[in-house]
């Protein structure tokens, strides 16, 4: 039987928040994924964590299908404050928050701000920049997207991921593509946010166990060592001979150590 993977939308101070879930039983799971995507990249996680896990994946408000904010000055803990309130709205508690880069500052956050019980954080590529890191970024990562009618769009977004993901597959390329394009007019602003946020201090004000699960040769894979050394009960887990998103470029292998850290903590827990 195939998993069912279920669509919501939750009222929240900024709109609405869409979410994909998928099981029934078993310790909850909250996902975020890096700017400029989507839920959508979650889909294979769902599924093979939806037999022993409920599984929520969330659209960052003002990507996928989340209503934005109203304007690009809004700063990370902002968007986590709505996330939080977003994932109490769907009966989450006692939950262990995942994410991607963006998604990864956001989980951190969040951990701080969801009143309904946290009991770790899993992290892949935290966005530990030093100041001329972080202005680099600021001033050259998000350029306008060009727009005419002869797909300066397309050929532009294509290009920017086959540069930024290396050995990219067609599936990767349509699924980045097609999820930057979706929301191109405001593609920069959780980027810029999280540019703009320094995870340091959130990082090391965590109270629970930290599961850093990267890729070998992700972006931000050298922030893991400083990450290890801030965060007070930290692990790492290095998916070997990725070149990041281990989450769409190895699933399984993502889903299998997030439930296993997940269902460690739910026993501890209950053990108390």
């Amino acid at each position: 039987m195939s998993t069912v993977v279920r669509r919501h939308y939750v009222d929240t101070a900024w709109g609405q928040v869409h979410a994909l879930t998928a099981g029934t039983t078993g310790p909850w799971i909250g996902l975020f994924h890096e700017s400029p995507l989507s839920s959508e990249v979650w889909v294979d996680v769902l599924a093979a964590l939806a037999p022993d896990a409920r599984v929520v994946a969330f659209d960052t408000p003002g990507y996928g299908a989340s209503t934005p904010p109203d304007g690009p000055g809004h700063e990370i803990p902002e968007y986590a404050a709505v996330l939080a309130e977003a994932a109490a709205g769907l009966g989450m508690s006692d939950a262990v928050f995942g994410g991607v880069h963006t998604g990864a500052s956001i989980a951190i956050e969040v951990a701080h701000r969801f009143a309904h019980g946290v009991r770790g954080v899993v992290l892949s590529g935290v966005a530990l920049y030093d100041e001329a890191e972080r202005a680099e970024h600021l001033r050259g990562w998000t350029p306008p997207v060009p727009s005419d009618t002869d797909g300066a769009e397309f050929r532009w977004a294509v290009e920017r991921y086959q540069r930024i993901w290396p050995e990219l597959t067609p599936g990767l390329l349509h699924t980045a593509a097609v999820e930057l394009l979706r929301v191109k007019d405001r593609y920069h602003w959780g980027y810029q946010a999280a540019f703009r946020h320094d995870p340091a201090e959130p990082l090391a004000a965590l109270d629970v166990p930290v599961l850093l699960l990267d890729a070998e040769f992700d972006l931000l894979a050298d922030k893991d060592p400083r990450a290890l050394e801030l965060a007070k009960d930290a692990r790492l887990v290095v998916l070997e001979g990725l070149h990041g998103q281990p989450h769409l470029r190895a699933p399984g292998d993502y889903a299998r150590h997030l439930l296993a850290f997940a269902r460690e903590l739910a026993a501890e827990g209950a053990s108390r």
